[in-house]
């Protein structure tokens, strides 16, 4: 009876540590066959640690949608004197 209270116990835990494995392992097969000929690497530059190179490009992101902000009237006493 107290093995099987361990047991239920610590199942839990092993669901936990086996899904952060397959987890670890996917993300390491994914990054591994990418595809890409050049892996990206960090330089710091100036104080600001930015990622040089790699596979994506910025003209390969999606644009910002620009949308015209309405324009409110400001009330007397927040205007700038």
């Amino acid at each position: 009876m107290a093995l099987a209270e361990r047991v239920a116990a610590v199942l839990p835990l092993v669901g936990a540590v086996a899904t952060a494995v397959a987890l670890t392992g996917a993300a390491f097969f994914t990054v591994a066959h990418a595809g890409c000929q050049q892996g990206g690497r960090f330089e710091q530059r100036d104080g600001v640690v930015e990622f040089v190179g790699g596979c994506v490009d910025g003209s390969d992101l999606p644009a910002v949608p620009k949308i015209e902000n309405a324009t409110y009237e400001l009330p007397s006493d927040l205007r700038k004197p």
